[in-house]
């Protein structure tokens, strides 16, 4: 799993979240958006372009963890990965 912060100093996280997608490798890896301050813009904007959930800031570490364990019963359970 990726955290994404779509609020990066020199290259937009968007951008970053474009190219991981446009490497096939990860192509199947999930990208999980934690940015701050929430934005609707930034929430379907962060969708479109490939991502599989978004946390808005302000969130306690504990949350997030929460969030990480939430994401994890509930997509990892059922991905299924190429056989190799």
């Amino acid at each position: 799993m990726v955290l994404l912060d779509v609020k990066l100093p020199k290259l937009d996280g968007f951008e970053v979240l474009r190219r991981i997608r446009a490497d096939e490798r990860n192509r199947t890896r999930a990208v999980v958006i934690l940015t701050s301050p929430k934005e609707e813009r930034d929430l379907m904007q962060g969708y479109h372009d490939g991502c599989n959930g978004y946390v808005g800031n302000p969130v306690s570490i504990d949350e997030l963890v929460e969030a990480a364990r939430q994401f994890g019963l509930n997509w990892l359970p059922l991905n299924e990965r190429p056989a190799r």
